[in-house]
């Protein structure tokens, strides 16, 4: 008996110590994305060391592509590398556009070691899709990177030109002219062949299909919001993908978000806010539920603090406010 409550005993201290670092884990990846949010690159990294030391020098393919991205953007060259070697040798990552296009690793481009890593990457994304539909999978590859191509640019353009400068007037028409080819394209796929998995078109192309109805007019995401659904059930679309999808046709339609993922902009005076939002004291764990990490550490993107009871104070004023900017 004393031996058995004796194992009993140390399963629990084990199980105690593990969620204790699981959660210092959890704060520190926390404070290394703010510390990069505040562009202090040097103490990011270095925060993501500590998290990592915390579970045993462990760590997971996101927070150390981010840890690389802080090591990078910090000019220590070779702790990055240590990280996306690590990912790509160990992990399998195999996101060879996102490592390509990500301009916070501008600084590893001329470096000799970039070519190998790159050719890795693409490796593991040639073994994952192996048994892929490939002609259907580059034509989506093709149209994601139009989808995100001038996306991309928004930032910079309009603070080089501002909000209502020419220059910004014409991506938005150049982006809407390729949002709306793209969409005869996927259309036509998701009309023939439903939402196909990334079994079949890759992640890649899997996310291309989202983006592309995400991006789309109310009429078409109405449409194509049932079969995600079912796609979700299915295990061939996301359900982080799918929330963002379903809390834009309830702000479309006038109605509160689910998620809180919907961010507006006043018009007036180019401040983001958080568009309405259903139930603000449980929003964490739907959030969690698909996937998603908490609201105040995607809102820290947009320079916004959560603070849910001051929202709630806030929101029928928002929302009057909302609704006369639509008149």
């Amino acid at each position: 008996m004393t031996r058995f409550v004796a194992l009993g005993l140390g399963v629990l201290l084990s199980t105690s110590t593990k969620a204790q670092d699981e959660a210092r884990y959890a704060d520190l990846v926390k404070h290394a994305y703010v510390l990069y949010e505040q562009k202090d690159f040097k103490g990011s990294a270095e925060t993501y060391s500590k998290a990592f030391e915390a579970l045993g020098w462990k760590g997971t393919s996101n927070d150390r592509y981010n840890a690389a991205c802080s090591w990078a953007l910090a000019g220590i060259v070779d702790s990055a590398y240590f990280h996306l070697f690590r990912i790509a040798e160990r992990m399998n990552y195999a996101n060879i556009r996102h490592l390509q296009s990500d301009t916070d690793l501008n600084t590893l481009h001329t470096d000799a070691r970039w070519p190998s890593l790159c050719k890795l990457v693409q490796a593991n994304k040639d073994k994952m899709e192996v048994n892929l539909d490939r002609p259907l999978s580059r034509q989506l590859d093709s149209i994601l990177d139009l989808d995100q191509r001038y996306r991309e640019q928004i930032d910079g353009v309009e603070q080089a030109h501002g909000r209502q400068s020419k220059e910004m007037m014409e991506l938005w028409h150049t982006m809407a002219a390729t949002d709306s080819t793209n969409l005869i394209f996927v259309s036509k796929v998701l009309d023939q062949r439903g939402w196909l998995g990334p079994d079949i078109v890759g992640e890649s192309g899997n996310s291309a299909l989202f983006l592309v109805v995400q991006h789309a007019d109310l009429a078409t995401q109405e449409k194509y919001l049932p079969m995600m659904r079912d796609a979700v059930r299915k295990g061939n679309a996301k359900g982080s993908s799918l929330a963002l999808l379903e809390d834009r046709v309830l702000m479309r339609n006038g109605k509160r978000q689910l998620y809180g993922s919907q961010i507006g902009r006043d018009p007036e005076t180019g401040v983001h806010y958080l568009v309405p939002l259903e139930d603000p004291d449980h929003v964490d764990e739907r959030r969690a539920s698909v996937g998603l990490g908490t609201l105040a550490e995607y809102l820290a993107y947009w320079d916004m603090t959560w603070d849910a009871e001051a929202y709630k104070r806030e929101l029928p004023a928002l929302e009057e406010r909302i609704k006369a900017q639509r008149k």
